[in-house]
């Protein structure tokens, strides 16, 4: 939002007045259905204004520890309750025996009931003026939680909760002074109950590149906690490596948080289960290492057609092209 205003000239505030005047809104479908249909969602509004949220996002984080002062909006409180929501029905919804020991399908008992009250949660965080985008958005939060057929998550998932929060900024139910609170709180506990659910019910992780990939289920977090790290004092990207401060500054910092969760999910050396990671390590520079990031998640998720051939498109984030 922030770079994304800089660049046009124009707030959130007025996005939203402009995306919603003239809209009809729509039930966001498939669109990405063969490999040469990558250019139309590269040449997509959908596209420019995703990247741009990304972006927006990640410059508003630049240098900031988690425990830093922001203001929280009344739409941010709805957004924790709703997540808060979704973490009690995990506890409601035990994994059930099973024979096979990934994918407990419970997932789907759990899936089901954020299916039929999905549009109910997202109605209730929307201004009056744009409670019929209500359906249109409420797809993007069911896409955001993994597939209730592979039992799966991966980063396509995480996407759809970016594009999720994306269109809420839209319709201006957040603003551009909600920015921080948006990574800091509200992701960070969307990344806490997805945590939550893949432990739970043992979710596969989808179209996973083993040790190759950056990580089995997240990409965001590490783009945006790298961005947090940028022009820190002491703290290098080779510091990461180690327990003691992944230890102690887990708390401020979302990478951190990332590195701890993998190594309590995974076993053996690092180098060897999360190698791409272990090469970030090697990085000399915070802002390196986010640059860096930014190329790849464009490069591995959102160039990837098994990725995108996923994501629905609506009247907010729209297939139509974009200003060249």
């Amino acid at each position: 939002m922030a770079e994304a205003e800089q660049q046009s000239g124009s707030t959130p505030e007025d996005e939203a007045s402009k995306a919603t005047d003239s809209v009809t809104f729509m039930v966001p479908k498939k669109e990405i259905s063969m490999v040469p249909d990558m250019g139309k969602w590269k040449r997509s509004m959908a596209y420019a204004d995703y990247i741009g949220f990304v972006l927006a996002l990640n410059g508003a984080v630049k240098g900031k520890k988690l425990s830093c002062e922001y203001k929280v909006s009344e739409t941010v409180q709805k957004l924790l309750d709703l997540l808060g929501t979704l973490d009690r029905w995990i506890n409601e919804t035990p994994p059930v025996d099973q024979p096979s020991r990934f994918g407990n399908k419970a997932y789907r008992t759990w899936y089901s009931i954020l299916d039929q009250e999905a549009e109910s949660l997202v109605f209730a965080l929307l201004p009056e003026d744009t409670s019929a985008a209500a359906a249109e958005i409420a797809v993007y939060l069911k896409e955001s939680v993994g597939n209730a057929v592979r039992i799966d998550y991966g980063t396509g998932h995480e996407a759809a909760f970016a594009a999720f929060l994306c269109c809420l900024c839209k319709v201006g139910a957040l603003k551009v002074d909600d920015q921080l609170a948006i990574v800091f709180l509200v992701f960070n506990r969307y990344l806490e109950v997805m945590r939550k659910l893949q432990k739970t019910y043992r979710m596969e992780p989808a179209g996973s590149q083993g040790v190759w990939g950056l990580d089995d289920f997240q990409f965001l977090p590490f783009i945006w906690g790298s961005s947090q790290f940028v022009d820190h004092p002491t703290l290098e990207p080779r510091h990461f490596l180690e327990e003691r401060v992944v230890d102690e500054q887990q708390h401020e910092y979302m990478f951190l948080e990332c590195i701890k969760f993998i190594n309590e999910m995974k076993t053996g050396p690092f180098a060897e289960h999360s190698n791409q990671l272990w090469n970030i390590s090697a990085v000399p520079s915070w802002s390196k290492v986010n640059q860096g990031l930014i190329r790849m998640y464009k490069a591995e998720c959102l160039e990837k057609f098994p990725v995108i051939q996923h994501f629905k498109f609506g009247s907010l984030l729209s297939i139509q092209p974009g200003k060249p």
